[in-house]
């Protein structure tokens, strides 16, 4: 098998930092080149090679890839669903045409993968709220998630056209230490454990029984990894897998927080996000997944509060 190099789009955000990480240990750091607009990482300073990029610019990300002798590529640049709400246009321009941009590309010097993420925002209000099924009716109601069920049709479609090798899965919300959260509406799951070591208090922008399907990052990378490397024989879904990890409310959160800090206290002020949040599912079912390449959860809520505190 001729040597994989893996270019990671986005690599100083949530999942790039932790992923690029990862990739580096399996591939050799000299093997994954990481890549963001944003300044390198801190976490990311010294541990392998770092290009400036911007892949809405086709021609620049092109060069790259020719340059660097790039056969995989990982995009994790987007903007995510509160932020995108703020500004509907750009979000929709910047999620899909670096996705256009990569599988153009992915085609053109045949790579001989491309892994895109989509989100748990594909569902709408219309998708049914608990087990969220793999098929199932889907009308999102956040640009974010039209722009990710888009995204899961053009997948397909080089797939099936093209023969390129895009694999995909849903993220639940993810939660971890490493990296500060990137304007998503599961990010109150992480701003609550620096409110809780920090103040002792926490203004939740969700109201208390809000469930939402959410996820370690450990578990996501990992989850991530298995994907891309499982026999492509496997892959029977083309668009984007369903994953789930846990769900779990900012009041059963808390509760798990108050047993390691007792005098921590939450408050609740719905914001803009509380809609966002109704609009989706409150539990995910991911049989395929598990069925297709054996996917499995390792972390539960009440071992990755312990773990983010004991890291935070």
């Amino acid at each position: 098998m001729a040597k994989e190099k893996i270019l990671v789009i986005g690599a100083s955000g949530q999942i790039g930092v932790e992923l690029t990480l990862a990739l580096r240990k399996i591939y050799g750091d000299a093997n994954v080149v990481a890549s963001d607009l944003r300044e390198e990482n801190i976490l990311l300073k010294g541990t392998g090679p770092y290009v400036s990029l911007d892949v809405m610019n086709k021609e620049m990300l092109h060069v790259q890839v020719i340059r660097q002798n790039i056969t995989q590529i990982y995009l994790l640049a987007a903007i995510l669903s509160a932020t995108g709400e703020k500004n509907p246009n750009l979000a929709w321009s910047l999620n899909m045409q670096s996705l256009l941009n990569v599988l153009d590309i992915a085609r053109e010097e045949k790579l001989s993968k491309v892994y895109w993420p989509s989100s748990i925002a594909v569902f709408g209000p219309t998708s049914p709220k608990q087990n969220c099924p793999q098929q199932t009716i889907i009308e999102p109601s956040t640009v974010y998630g039209i722009s990710k069920y888009a995204g899961e049709f053009w997948c397909n479609y080089f797939h099936n056209r093209y023969g390129v090798d895009v694999r995909s899965m849903r993220y639940p919300g993810l939660i971890s230490y490493k990296s500060e959260p990137g304007g998503g509406t599961t990010d109150y799951a992480v701003e609550i454990f620096y409110k809780a070591k920090q103040d002792k208090k926490y203004e939740c922008f969700l109201r208390e029984d809000t469930y939402l399907p959410m996820m370690y990052m450990n578990d996501a990378i990992r989850a991530t990894i298995e994907l891309m490397e499982a026999d492509a024989k496997s892959i029977s879904v083309r668009t984007s897998y369903n994953l789930s990890g846990m769900s779990f409310s900012p009041k059963e959160i808390a509760a798990e927080i108050k047993k390691h800090i007792p005098e921590f206290s939450i408050s609740y002020k719905p914001d803009y996000r509380q809609p966002i949040a109704d609009s989706w599912p409150q539990s995910i079912d991911d049989s395929v997944a598990r069925k297709d390449w054996g996917w499995k959860e390792a972390y539960d809520l009440e071992l990755m509060v312990t773990d983010m505190l004991q890291n935070i």
